[in-house]
């Protein structure tokens, strides 16, 4: 599974024409030394005239194509199926790829933490008091139909993202003021007075649409129509549910740019879709796409041992992950009263056996997920830090005792898939809630059988849920597994119709603003929001302002170790399992960097890989 998306209502005006104060702040930021990057903290890597990213092949031939089955996803995205090309809207099933054929104001430098350079913006300038960014567009510009890429643009596409956008765009654009074209070359945007860290980093990161192909269509409806794009690809051939390929674009004007120089390298990348991942898989043996990344450890340890990966045509690699890995677990829906007691949840959570399922059904392949900031510094351990304490102090009587303490670790079991040790003590739990045992069957305190239905659209994972759902059922609760389609299956969670649900998500390696669709009381209630758990907790909410607020990385580490301690004495999901590395298998014919950025979100694969000519000359004579 992968890393998300989504939202909240929140709408503003748009400011027209700038008004005398704006236009003397603007004059005032002029004085401003102008800059080729920004980043969290200030802290840039490359200097203004450097001539490529260190991670990449800045000779890379282009050519070829790349496919690939979805392995992220963001926003409307599905793993399984597309029916829109707008991709950044509630409605529909956004297509996989779509934000390769949209340029932003920067893009990200993937060995540094949060670090942006100029990509459709070549330089920005920062007033004193940090709340009016204001961007020098590149003249050369353009969009996919010759037309030139302005501020006009880039003020209408903040503006209108803020107003219909995705519900999380909405959400993480709360803090964007108004965004106000000076000129053709000059976009000023203004954020709120403390205003989150990462806001400006978002927003430079967001998509430019042309803002005269959306004078006569309307932004936040579900299209099969190619909008205007002005990103190194153009949409090509597509066919609802089963494919979409895009184009790169041979004239693109950014192709020689620093940050892009080495990347966007093939003909053609095209994703598959597939509604079943052992389905996908005997695509992939069948060289129906040719680049995999493997999520399921049963199939990388058992059948990848077909002819072409035994003569060599497949390649196979495990490279390294590390970013933080995030939360991956079932996620308890706590706006069912069911779900309210803590204690009914840590009885959840000493339910399953980790250490069997992992050795049993997942190979051993896994270690076990106990923070949302796994595999990263800003994961807590031991007892609170001096630093920890002074924070944790004003809410002390207002979050459990064990915050003080040791953090939560979920317990080992003895591995043998139903330990009676953690099994009675989930008992016991069930039984101090009130969820007592009557007539061999587990009942609520109002007397209603205790339920759970497991809601997913994987059928790969279904032999995850069972040993789960036969220890849930020897403590009398009538648990089920409920497979969906994908689109029944986004509806229900984006309307919080579940009892419980498997998801994974990560936080950057700079935590910030993006903390509040996860785990933020507004975003509780926020249809279609990243926090399934339904968290409502004014302790959580204050500790997400102190992340963002936070002045450097060590008080950012000491914040997120403080909510990681409060968060994971809430039991708040069953902790599941993750992997600091990524395992990839693929066809032969491509090439890539020796090893991925550190903090790139997957493998860098199609974006800095090549294809090699003369590996697929051989490959095909191996036919």
């Amino acid at each position: 599974m992968a890393q998300l998306s989504r939202r909240h209502v929140l709408v503003l005006g748009v400011g027209g024409a700038l008004g005398a104060g704006a236009l003397r702040k603007v004059r005032a930021s002029e004085a401003e030394a102008e800059a080729h990057g920004i980043s969290a903290f200030g802290d840039l890597k490359y200097p203004a005239d450097f001539h490529h990213l260190d991670y990449v092949n800045p000779d890379a031939p282009k050519g070829g194509t790349f496919s690939l089955i979805p392995s992220v996803r963001s926003y409307n995205q599905s793993y399984f199926t597309f029916s829109s090309l707008n991709a950044y809207i509630l409605k529909g099933e956004g297509a996989q790829g779509m934000d390769m054929t949209f340029a932003a104001l920067m893009g990200r430098a993937n060995d540094e933490p949060d670090a942006m350079y100029g990509l459709a913006a070549k330089s920005v300038r920062i007033s004193p008091d940090k709340l009016t960014y204001t961007f020098t567009m590149r003249p050369e510009a353009r969009f996919h139909d010759g037309s030139k890429l302005t501020a006009h643009d880039v003020a209408f596409s903040l503006n209108v993202l803020k107003e219909k956008g995705h519900p999380l765009i909405v959400v993480q654009l709360r803090d964007l003021v108004k965004a106000e074209a000076i000129d053709d070359a000059t976009v000023a945007v203004t954020f709120a007075p403390n205003r989150a860290r990462d806001v400006p980093l978002y927003v430079a990161g967001l998509p430019i649409f042309s803002k005269a192909y959306y004078a006569t269509r309307a932004f936040d409806e579900s299209t099969l129509d190619t909008p205007l794009g002005s990103g190194p690809y153009k949409v090509g051939r597509f066919e609802v549910n089963r494919y979409v390929e895009y184009d790169r674009v041979k004239d693109w004007w950014g192709a020689d740019l620093p940050l892009c120089r080495g990347s966007f390298n093939f003909d053609t990348v095209r994703y598959e879709f597939y509604r079943d991942r052992d389905v996908a898989f005997e695509g992939f043996t069948g060289k129906n796409y040719l680049f995999r990344e493997e999520l399921t450890a049963r199939i990388w340890a058992t059948r990848y041992d077909f002819p072409a990966v035994k003569d060599g045509r497949v390649k196979r690699e495990q490279l390294p992950d590390e970013t933080p890995s995030g939360a991956q677990g079932w996620f308890m829906n706590l706006r069912r009263d069911k779900f309210k007691d803590p204690r009914v949840r840590e009885a959840l959570i000493y339910a399953f056996d980790f250490e069997w399922t992992n050795k049993t059904i997942m190979y051993g392949a896994y270690a076990r997920t106990r923070s949302p900031f796994q595999n990263s510094d800003m994961m807590v351990s031991g007892p609170p830090s001096p630093e920890e304490l002074a924070l944790l102090e004003p809410f002390r009587g207002k979050v459990p005792d064990e915050v003080f303490g040791q953090p939560f670790v979920p317990p080992v079991s003895d591995g043998s898939g139903q330990d009676r040790t953690l099994l009675r003590k989930a008992s016991e739990l069930l039984n101090e809630a009130g969820f007592v045992i009557k007539d061999r069957k587990r009942v609520l305190p109002n007397g209603e059988p205790f339920t759970i239905e497991f809601l997913n659209d994987e059928p790969s994972l279904q032999p995850h849920h069972g040993p789960y759902l036969k220890n849930l059922a020897t403590l009398g609760i009538d648990a089920t597994f409920r497979l969906v389609d994908a689109v029944q299956y986004r509806a229900r969670v984006e309307d919080f119709d579940f009892d419980m649900t498997m998801e994974r998500f990560s936080m950057s390696a700079t935590p910030g603003d993006a903390m509040r669709p996860f785990f933020s009381s507004q975003a509780a209630n926020t249809k279609g929001s990243y926090n399934l758990a339904g968290i409502s907790d004014p302790v959580i909410d204050a500790l997400i302002e102190k992340i963002i607020a936070a002045q450097n990385r060590a008080e950012l580490t000491t914040a997120c170790r403080v909510f990681d301690r409060v968060f994971r004495a809430g039991r708040y999901w069953v902790p599941q399992w993750y992997a600091n590395f990524h395992r990839v298998a693929y066809w032969d014919q491509f090439s890539h960097p020796d090893k991925p950025p550190k903090y790139a979100n997957g493998v860098g694969a199609p974006e800095n890989w090549w294809y090699d000519a003369a590996k697929a000359a051989k490959l095909e004579q191996a036919k």
